[in-house]
């Protein structure tokens, strides 16, 4: 089976610009990160993993208009691609495949 692989914090960003719908851009997808890992993340990680995922294909990105909040400066919104969805898709199908086998062996009387 041909797959793609990303590493974790590339699909921790992808499935991100997933769930924010078109409205996902540099800062909103780091404040994201934080609240749902719980772990540091700078502005330049989630920058560099944007456009790693936009050179292969997984995210587009466009520039939308000029706000005041941000001193005329424009966002470059992210969208995930059906190519970064089928590759979410895979993502999650390994790992259920891997938790159905552990959740077997966690079961009582067998062990690790």
């Amino acid at each position: 089976m041909n797959r793609t692989y990303l590493g974790e914090f590339e699909e921790i960003v992808l499935l991100s610009v997933a769930v924010m719908r078109g409205q996902a851009y540099g800062v909103v997808l780091m404040h994201e990160i934080i609240e749902q890992t719980g772990r540091s993340v700078k502005l330049n990680q989630v920058h560099s993993a944007l456009q790693r995922l936009e050179e292969k294909g997984m995210v587009t990105s466009e520039v939308g208009g000029a706000t005041a909040e941000r001193g005329g400066r424009r966002k470059r919104f992210y969208t995930i691609t059906a190519y970064g969805e089928h590759t979410l898709r895979q993502i999650q199908e390994v790992r259920d495949n891997f938790w159905s086998k552990l959740t077997n062996l966690l079961k009582p009387g067998i062990g690790l």
